[in-house]
C-alpha cells in the first residue's frame, strides 16, 4: 500500500491524561529506557545506555536550540493574544533571521486572532519592549513585522519578552526552569520551537561515558517547527501536508556518516535526527539524477514517488559530500519528508526516541521503523507505567537484523 492510502485511524492507542509527563525528572538520565530488539523487551534506565549500545555505534545528535518563541500581547480592550513565532519571511535561514536587529519579519500563529483587528500590538517585560504589526495573512498564519528598540539580535529580544513554547498537551505555563530543561545539554544553534525530546535524556556525564566506551557522536541540525504538534486530521495521509523544517548538516557529520557505513550501526537520537539523515539520502539521489541544486529540498512523498529503488546509500552520500566540498558550505535546505510504513531506511539501524502521541506522524515513523511490533512496544510501555511524550521516558528500538 502506498503511504498516501494509509488511514491515521489505524495508528492509535488509548493514552490517558495521567500518563503524559508534564514535568521533567530532576536528573535527565534518570528516565526509564525500554529496549526493544528481536521481539524482546528489556526495562532499563537511560543512565545504563553505555552498557547497552553496540560498542561501535555512532549516535547522531540534533544540536538545535529551542528559542522563547511564545509571546503574549494584550489589546487595549484587555483581550489576550498569543503569538507563536514560526519561520522567517521568504524562507531565510533561521539562524540568520534570529540575528536581525531593529526589525524582523516572521510568519506566526496567533491564538485568539479573531479578536485582533490588525492594530499595532506592544508587550513590555522588565523594560524591554517589542512591537508587532501585521503585514499580511495566508492559510491561517500571519506575517508580522517585529520592532524592538534595544540594539540586540531578535533572538535576544525574544529572550526578554518571550517564553518557552511548551507543547499544548502539557497544559501548563512555562517556568524559568524550562528554559534549560526543555533544551538539550548539547544545544548549539538557535531556531526550534519544540525540543528534540529524545535528546533531553542525555547529561554531560552520560555523553562522556558513552564516548569513553568507544562509541562516537556527531551533530547536525534540524530546527523543529510547530507542525510536530499538529494532529493528522485527514482521513487518508494524502490529505495531510507535512510541515517544512530547516536543516543544516556540517561536512564533518557527513564524513562521520560515511566512515560509519563500514564500521557499525548508525543510531539517530530522535525522530528529527532520523529524518535528517534519511533526507540526506534523498538529496543525494536527486543530485545523481541531475534534479537538485545546491540547496536541499526534500519533499513529503519523494521516497514513494520514485520509480526505482534508487542508488546505494553510500553513492547518494558521496554525491552530497562532493557537493559540500565543491561549494565549501555545509549542506543546508529544507525537508518535508514523511516516513510511514512502506519506507525503506537507508542509514538508520536503531533509533532512540520517546513515546509519541496517538494518530501522529511521529507514531507513523515508529511504525515504519519497527513494523507492527509498535503495538506490542506501546502496550508494554503502558502496562509498565512508562511516562509519555516530551518530558517522558525513552526507548531504544532496533530494526530487524540490527
Amino acid at each position: 500500500m502506498h503511504p498516501k492510502e494509509l488511514s491515521i485511524q489505524d495508528f492509535t492507542y488509548d493514552l490517558a491524561e495521567d500518563r503524559i509527563a508534564r514535568q521533567p525528572l530532576a536528573e535527565r538520565d534518570a528516565s526509564r529506557l525500554l529496549v526493544a530488539r528481536d521481539g524482546t523487551f528489556d526495562d532499563r534506565h537511560f543512565h545504563e545506555l553505555p552498557d547497552i549500545l553496540p560498542k561501535n555505534a555512532l549516535l547522531v545528535l540534533n544540536e538545535t536550540r529551542v528559542v522563547r518563541a511564545r509571546i503574549l500581547f494584550r489589546r487595549a480592550t484587555g483581550a489576550l493574544l498569543e503569538c507563536m513565532v514560526l519561520e522567517p519571511e521568504g524562507g531565510r535561514p533561521m539562524e540568520q533571521a534570529l540575528l536581525d536587529r531593529g526589525t524582523s519579519r516572521w510568519w506566526c500563529m496567533m491564538g485568539n486572532a479573531k479578536r485582533w483587528k490588525g492594530e499595532e500590538l506592544t508587550t513590555e517585560v522588565d523594560g524591554s519592549t517589542l512591537r508587532a504589526c501585521r503585514v499580511e495573512q495566508r492559510n491561517g498564519e500571519h506575517l508580522i513585522e517585529f520592532a524592538f528598540d534595544q540594539d540586540v539580535p531578535f533572538v535576544e529580544a525574544l529572550g526578554c519578552v518571550g517564553t518557552v513554547p511548551l507543547p499544548p498537551y502539557m497544559r501548563r505555563e512555562a517556568m524559568p526552569s524550562d528554559v534549560a530543561r526543555y533544551n538539550t545539554v548539547f544545544a548549539a544553534h538557535d531556531g526550534s520551537i519544540a525540543a528534540p525530546t529524545a535528546s533531553l535524556h542525555f547529561s554531560e556525564g552520560l555523553l562522556d561515558r558513552i564516548r569513553q566506551r568507544g562509541m562516537r557522536t556527531t551533530g547536525l541540525t534540524l530546527h523543529v517547527g510547530a507542525g510536530t504538534f499538529l494532529p493528522v486530521k485527514a482521513e487518508r495521509m494524502d490529505g495531510h501536508a507535512m510541515h517544512t523544517e530547516q536543516v543544516v548538516v556540517p561536512h564533518e557529520a557527513l564524513i562521520a556518516l560515511r566512515k560509519q557505513l563500514s564500521l557499525g550501526p548508525v543510531i539517530p537520537v530522535g525522530t528529527t535526527a532520523l529524518r535528517t539523515i534519511e533526507s540526506i539520502y534523498w538529496h543525494g539521489t536527486a543530485l545523481l539524477a541531475g534534479r537538485a541544486g545546491p540547496v536541499m529540498q526534500v519533499g513529503q512523498w519523494d521516497p514513494y514517488d520514485a520509480s526505482v529503488d534508487g542508488p546505494e546509500a553510500s553513492e547518494a552520500l558521496e554525491a552530497v559530500i562532493e557537493q559540500v566540498e565543491r561549494t565549501g558550505r555545509p549542506l543546508a535546505g529544507t525537508t518535508r519528508l514523511l516516513i510511514a510504513p512502506g519506507y525503506r531506511f537507508r542509514f538508520a539501524d536503531a533509533l532512540i526516541t520517546n513515546f509519541h502521541q496517538p494518530q501522529s506522524t511521529l507514531l507513523l515513523l515508529v511504525a515504519a521503523f519497527v513494523g507492527p511490533e509498535w503495538r506490542r512496544i506501546y502496550a508494554h510501555a503502558l502496562a509498565g507505567d512508562y511516562r509519555f511524550l516530551s518530558y517522558g521516558d525513552g526507548s531504544l528500538l532496533f530494526r530487524g537484523g540490527s
